[in-house]
């Protein structure tokens, strides 16, 4: 009785063993698993390619190209699920942990469409098109040449001009109310942080307004020629900034 005891807790122990040496051996690669969870955003399951992706964060080492690729995707899932604000926040470590990575201008591309999208009243707070603006314009000075950087530069150029444009609205809105220091600061504005703007030869011909109207008379001078060496086909130059402008003339 022992001995037949003995053969069948043997004969248990051989199965058992079998059996986890076959799982071990038909488990899931990692790289097999990534192309699963690149082939599920293909097809637009985000979800399920989340969860795929999350268990694959454990599986490649903080050196690997394929963890940078793993961590753009989970940001990219978390993206197109809506959850924009874990997006930004991902696609920025992305940036950040793989620099050299191909990913990382891809990232800093998605992190600032990810404040983009975040940015829902642009007339109170500019909070998150502010941050947009600036990950777009870092994006464009880390990696000039990348793909990238040619779909960011449209961004650039808009939200400049939507920023200068409300600085501009804002200096005029004094302006017409004689408020002309308060004006000053927001032509400033437009000047300093946005000078490709459209507006931004407005805002220092309305600088040099301001200027005259309160007697200002070596700021206007520094402002004309400053205009005449940058912006020398802004309309109206001729009238508010004549050559032997000596701060009086209208």
């Amino acid at each position: 009785m022992m001995r037949r005891m003995v053969w069948i807790l043997g004969l248990v122990t051989l199965t058992a063993g079998c059996s986890h040496t076959q799982r071990v051996q038909t488990a899931t690669a990692p790289d097999t698993e990534l192309d699963r969870a690149l082939a599920l955003i293909r097809r637009g399951d985000f979800r399920r390619a989340q969860i795929v992706l999350l268990r694959l964060t454990f599986e490649f080492a903080p050196g690997q190209p394929e963890a940078a690729a793993v961590r753009y995707y989970m940001a990219e899932c978390a993206f197109q699920t809506g959850d924009r604000l874990q997006a930004a926040h991902e696609f920025r470590k992305v940036a950040d942990e793989f620099p050299a990575s191909e990913y990382a201008p891809l990232a800093l591309l998605r992190a600032g469409d990810s404040n983009l999208r975040l940015w829902r009243r642009a007339e109170l707070d500019p909070t998150y098109g502010e941050t947009a603006l600036s990950i777009y314009q870092e994006l464009t000075g880390r990696y000039p040449e990348s793909d990238a950087a040619a779909r960011a530069r449209p961004h650039v150029r808009r939200l400049q001009n939507q920023f200068a444009e409300k600085s501009y609205k804002n200096g005029m809105f004094y302006i017409r109310r004689k408020a002309y220091d308060s004006a000053i600061i927001y032509f400033k504005d437009v000047i300093a942080n946005y000078p490709d703007a459209a507006l931004a030869p407005d805002a220092l011909l309305r600088l040099v307004d301001s200027y005259r109207a309160i007697g200002y008379k070596d700021e206007l001078q520094e402002t004309c020629a400053h205009l005449r060496r940058f912006y020398p086909q802004a309309t109206g130059i001729a009238k508010t900034c004549p050559a032997d402008t000596t701060g009086t003339s209208s």
